[in-house]
């Protein structure tokens, strides 16, 4: 299983230069940012959440809908979005920043109209906030799920300071520095957040899409079962998904472990 999932995300093998860990970057090694970010795991439910939370917000699913290639490709957007967060928290300040100019110059272009009429841009700083929350909260909340659950909260406040710095290089705002700020950031929003056959469609696109291979079912099933598991209960009711309460045990035990042998592993 763990040559299998190193396949899946390997940037060589898709003719990407890997992304090497710098001490010249957006962070230090002694960042939170480095400890959180590095885990194959949690950041594979964390994003998986995240992505969950982010559709129910209508412009951002519109702009995923009328601007991408999701149908066919959705691990391909969960790779590439896997990347960004690599070179933005690991690679040299250089490569960093051209990643998030590259994303900028992408956000620009994409643009649209609601079904009720209403305009969208990807670039509107509210809609990166939400993006950017949604990833903030889910990556963190998996990594003290499965990898640090004593995380103090100053090491949590930590986490969401550090990460604000690209998110307002990516032009979000309001941006929070805190635990506390982004629980309030997300109590703001929800009054905008909507389910409608659009988010049902992409939801099932995203939960049902055929593993990579056989080997990598198991590891995917169990992925996003912890991912729905993640998710806040309303948001949860939202998306009609829930997670049975004698499966919810089973699904973290396996997936802690696998995240367990996954970092021995990687180590």
């Amino acid at each position: 299983m763990i040559g299998q999932v190193r396949a899946v995300f390997n940037d060589a093998a898709r003719g990407e230069k890997p992304v090497e860990r710098s001490a010249d970057g957006l962070f230090a090694p002694d960042s939170v940012i480095w400890r959180v970010h590095g885990d194959v795991t949690t950041m594979m439910v964390g994003g998986v959440a995240a992505l969950l939370l982010q559709m129910l917000h209508p412009a951002v699913l519109a702009g995923v809908w009328d601007h991408s290639k999701f149908r066919h490709d959705m691990l391909g957007r969960l790779r590439r979005t896997a990347r960004f967060i690599a070179l933005t928290s690991y690679a040299s300040r250089d490569e960093a920043e051209a990643a998030i100019a590259r994303v900028r110059g992408i956000h620009h272009h994409v643009r649209g109209t609601l079904p009720d009429g209403t305009p969208y841009a990807a670039d509107d700083p509210r809609l990166l906030a939400w993006v950017h929350v949604t990833e903030a909260v889910s990556f963190l909340d998996g990594w003290i799920r499965y990898a640090e659950p004593g995380m103090s909260q100053a090491d949590q406040d930590r986490y969401f300071a550090e990460f604000a710095q690209v998110a307002e290089a990516l032009g979000a705002d309001p941006v929070p520095h805190s635990r506390a700020e982004a629980q309030a950031l997300i109590a703001t929003m929800r009054g905008e957040l909507r389910f409608d056959a659009r988010t049902r469609e992409v939801a099932r696109l995203l939960l049902e899409q055929p593993a990579p291979n056989l080997a990598t079912r198991p590891f995917q099933a169990m992925t996003f079962a912890a991912a729905i598991d993640l998710l806040p209960g309303w948001a949860r009711q939202m998306h009609r998904l829930s997670t049975p309460p004698l499966a919810a045990p089973a699904v973290r035990l396996g997936t802690r472990g696998v995240a367990e042998t996954l970092r021995w592993a990687f180590r």
